[in-house]
């Protein structure tokens, strides 16, 4: 067993702190924001996370995430459900004349979810339960070394207070905004892989409270010009988000409330999720980044005695909600990795772990980036008033796959386990007659199956005069 010490008191951060610590490991989380995780009753309206600008926006947890959280995480299902959380079933909640009768594996769309502050105070407790030691108001600036040449051991950290924190595996679950590269180079390491690019979606969401209104379609609606999400929360709230195009000037109007209704009205499977009684203004989120790292450069480590868990690997569009499940995914292969190689063996461990993440959980980010490339070239294409027809004839099957799932209810349940993270596109595709079933019934389909306004339509409920520039 050993002294670990975990970079980051986020969802990854808590959940890989609470594998660790149930398989006896020692381990500590150091995060940089000072103020103490609330009870969960309390986290909405008296947490403040200066150091996670997603804190307040919308979230919800994917069945995958949610199927790890019941298996690896025991007792977590009922501080949840304490806390007001709602357990629902992603596919029960479609109108019964597109998924049909409800199915016995149909479990598999189970999920809980809630807000990020109830969730991160929830797994705040779960951690400090099973025996981890969280230390808030702590800021990491650096790393230490055993000092020796060639490939740099890390052997702790260093912090702004000026005392170094020892451990005998550093995880870095900071998130998107890790400075684990530069504080690598720094000690003389050779600088990680990395791979970046503008991710070029901007989020533009609120909460609103009262009766949970139906669910008419899937979670996330793609529309010309716009994406939005419909997401059910904790004690009688929920959020929706209206994802747009970064370049596509005429949408920053959405930051005022009351063309954010205007344009939510528009939309006749979200429209009434505006219903209720807003507890945020329009909150946005922009400038993020598509962003891969890999501590290891043509298979040999650049430093042993560190490990990069969750968005601070790999972070991709928040939109498809698949950040939180990939790094829970995470954190368990590090935990099953740590029963295969002991942390002393540093080589062998800083190998095993970037094997295993190259061969796991790579493909899993590849595949969301995939999407997300696509996705926005789409909405690119659409401020230029042009059809999106790639070369690629995996996304004709995606985008058929979906209009085919509005009139089948065995393709409702194939899109479902995409969207919810719980299957592939191989996989799905690979099902005997699926293929042929969604060339029949999505092959001819329009490029935006769903009912919603062409975008000249949109700019000009949300304001008369940007019709007339309505390319932005």
């Amino acid at each position: 067993m050993a002294e670990i010490l975990v970079l980051g008191a986020g969802l990854t951060g808590l959940a890989t702190a609470t594998l660790l610590a149930r398989d006896g490991h020692d381990v500590t989380v150091v995060e940089r924001d000072q103020a103490p995780a609330p009870v969960p009753e309390q986290a909405w309206d008296g947490w403040q996370r200066q150091g996670v600008n997603q804190f307040r926006l919308p979230h919800f947890m994917l069945p995958r995430w949610w199927a790890v959280v019941r298996d690896e995480l025991p007792g977590v299902t009922e501080a949840l459900l304490a806390a007001g959380a709602l357990r629902c079933n992603l596919l029960e909640l479609l109108p019964e004349t597109r998924r049909g009768a409800v199915r016995p594996d149909d479990e598999r769309f189970d999920t809980v979810t809630a807000r990020r502050p109830v969730l991160e105070a929830v797994l705040s407790a779960a951690a400090e339960s099973a025996g981890v030691t969280v230390r808030r108001g702590v800021a990491v600036t650096g790393l230490t070394t055993d000092g020796r040449g060639g490939v740099p051991h890390v052997t702790g950290v260093l912090t702004a207070a000026g005392r170094p924190i020892r451990a005998d595996l550093v995880v870095d679950c900071g998130g998107r905004r890790s400075a684990l590269p530069a504080w690598l180079v720094a000690a003389g390491a050779q600088p990680p892989v990395e791979e970046r690019e503008p991710c070029g979606f901007v989020y533009y969401g609120r909460h609103f409270r009262g009766e949970l209104p139906a669910l008419r379609t899937n979670l996330l609606q793609a529309h010309d010009s716009m994406g939005v999400l419909t997401l059910p929360g904790d004690n009688g709230t929920w959020s929706v988000v209206l994802v747009t195009h970064a370049r596509d000037k005429a949408m920053r109007a959405l930051r005022d409330p009351a063309c954010w209704d205007r344009a939510l009205a528009l939309y006749p499977y979200a429209a009434e999720w505006a219903d209720g009684e807003p507890i945020t203004g329009v909150d946005v989120m922009a400038g993020i980044e598509d962003r891969y790292r890999r501590l290891a450069v043509d298979g040999a480590p650049v430093a042993t005695g560190v490990v990069m868990v969750g968005d601070a690997w790999a972070c991709t569009n928040p939109s498809v909600g698949r950040g939180a499940a990939i790094g829970l995914l995470h954190a368990r292969l590090l935990r099953d990795t740590l029963r295969e190689v002991d942390p002393a063996e540093h080589d062998k461990l800083a190998r095993r772990f970037d094997e295993v993440t190259a061969r796991v959980m790579e493909p899993m980010y590849r595949a969301t980036i995939w999407l997300d490339r696509h996705r926005l070239a789409e909405l690119e294409a659409d401020l230029a008033g042009l059809p999106y027809r790639p070369d690629d004839p995996r996304w004709g099957a995606s985008k058929a796959l979906f209009a085919a799932s509005l009139h089948d209810p065995d393709l409702t349940r194939a899109y479902s386990a995409l969207s919810s993270f719980i299957a592939g596109p191989d996989e799905v595709f690979a099902t005997p007659g699926v293929r042929e079933r969604v060339v029949t019934l999505g092959g001819g389909a329009p490029q935006y199956p769903l009912p919603g306004p062409t975008r000249v339509e949109l700019l000009s409920t949300m304001d008369p005069g940007a019709a007339a520039d309505s390319r932005g």
